[in-house]
């Protein structure tokens, strides 16, 4: 593939001056070769796997880094969906899999290990039981796992006795962290028609239908779109959709030239890049504010939700001209607390909760890094989540909800997490309850469109 002269120059300037980077190089490890009739023996091959499979990729990932001038500023691990692997263990059983899976992070030098994980969205088994019930202690024992629950699909339905567990647990890991906040939760993502290569946190896991070993990379870069429409100002919508899908070309090739360099030295399966357009608390690194440049005065006022829309399917177009495998979520990513541009928009009031659910539907996820008040009952915590996962499965898309309930704060109190997952302000919850809808339990049936065989 030629590459001129000029897009070198132009990559230079977006690295140096419009924080663009690969957000992350995550490697996907099927697991289910490692299932043994004792946990203690699963635990030790899990290990030994883990370890034998990715011992190369942090300093390989270093080495791209410094030969392509190419900041990769996270690498990841993504497994086997944890329940797969714990037969009928106890969730205690499922603990000891928690720290070795830490153990084994610690040991690669990898940030997050994501694929503590259950897909429970037509029904729950023992271990999918045993598992979630293992979520709060597991993430209070560590520091590296991350977990995700899929709770519904579009062919399915929604699993609500799973959206009810769910609001209990995450109100339950909230309690545990209280002294930072409830940030256990910053590492639970409930899911709706959860993808099986997503290479970001908290969601990630290597699904059954994915190779032995994968690399999947995520690419990022709002802060070159930002500069990008800057220098369109005032053009019609046509002009401002073809600038975003040519910028999101430039990223995404450049995230290819990644993923195939790194599969190659790491002798893995190129899997998928996914151009995702995943803000910092960096000022300049924010979806927020291409939204306000789009024409929007504060991300939240109306409009924003159309500026969001343009936004993601341009995105989209871009990439999959530049890649033939374009996965994982693909689209813009909204989450306050890793988004400046969201937290002021939180801060002044222009952004509230409502608002931002009308948006995750038509962005790459959903609800994410939510701080809420930390007297929310688990009941509404549940709701909230039901409502999106609804989202989710009657438009046939991915959601998710990753909310933080601050044990001890209140409206307008702020979470500091630091790092990537920034600041949280704390949002108004609506004060109406939904006990009784979330007590029904059982199954919200699959939509009528779900029928296509």
């Amino acid at each position: 593939m030629f590459i001129s002269v000029d897009e070198i120059a132009q990559t230079i300037r977006m690295i140096q001056e419009e924080h663009l980077d690969i957000r992350t190089v995550t490697m996907g490890i099927n697991l289910l070769d490692c299932v043994r009739a004792d946990i203690k023996d699963t635990c030790d091959a899990v290990y030994e796997k883990i370890c034998r499979k990715a011992e190369r990729l942090v300093p390989e990932c270093e080495a791209i880094e410094r030969e392509m001038g190419i900041p990769i500023v996270n690498k990841r691990i993504s497994i086997t969906p944890a329940a797969l692997l714990v037969g009928r263990s106890t969730p205690e059983q499922c603990v000891e899999l928690a720290k070795t899976l830490e153990k084994a992070a610690v040991n690669t030098g990898v940030n997050f290990l994501g694929g503590y994980s259950a897909l429970v969205h037509k029904g729950y088994t023992e271990a999918d039981k045993a598992l979630i019930a293992s979520i709060p202690q597991a993430l209070m024992e560590t520091s590296r796992i991350c977990c995700s629950v899929n709770v519904g699909t579009t062919k399915a339905g929604i699993n609500m006795d799973a959206v009810r567990d769910m609001g209990v647990l995450i109100k339950k890991a909230a309690e545990m962290s209280a002294e930072t906040g409830g940030s256990s939760c910053a590492r639970i993502v409930v899911f709706a028609n959860a993808p099986e290569d997503n290479p970001f946190m908290a969601g990630a896991f290597h699904g059954v239908g994915e190779p032995e070993c994968v690399i999947n990379v995520g690419v990022s870069g709002p802060g070159v779109v930002k500069c990008a429409i800057e220098k369109v100002k005032g053009e019609d919508f046509t002009v401002l959709a073809e600038t975003i899908k040519k910028t999101a070309f430039k990223i995404t090739r450049m995230g290819q030239l990644v993923a195939k360099e790194a599969s190659q030295r790491l002798g893995a399966q190129f899997g998928i890049v996914d151009l995702s357009l995943a803000p910092t608390p960096a000022v300049g690194d924010s979806v927020a504010r291409i939204i306000e440049e789009m024409g929007v005065e504060r991300c939240g006022a109306p409009g924003t939700t159309a500026a969001l829309a343009l936004l993601n399917d341009a995105v989209k177009k871009g990439g999959v001209m530049a890649s033939s495998h374009v996965g994982g979520l693909s689209g813009a990513f909204i989450p306050v607390s890793e988004d400046e541009g969201m937290i002021e928009a939180v801060k002044t009031g222009a952004l509230c909760l409502e608002k931002l659910e009308a948006m995750t539907c038509v962005c790459s996820v959903g609800l994410d890094m939510i701080v809420v008040p930390g007297d929310v009952t688990a009941a509404t915590v549940s709701g909230i989540i039901a409502d999106e996962v609804a989202i989710g499965m009657v438009n046939n898309k991915t959601t998710a909800v990753r909310i933080i309930p601050a044990p001890g704060l209140k409206e307008g109190d702020v979470v500091e997490f630091g790092g990537l997952l920034g600041s949280g302000p704390v949002m108004p919850v609506n004060p109406y309850k939904s006990d009784a809808f979330i007590a029904r339990g059982g199954r919200i049936p699959a939509p009528i469109h779900s029928l296509r065989n």
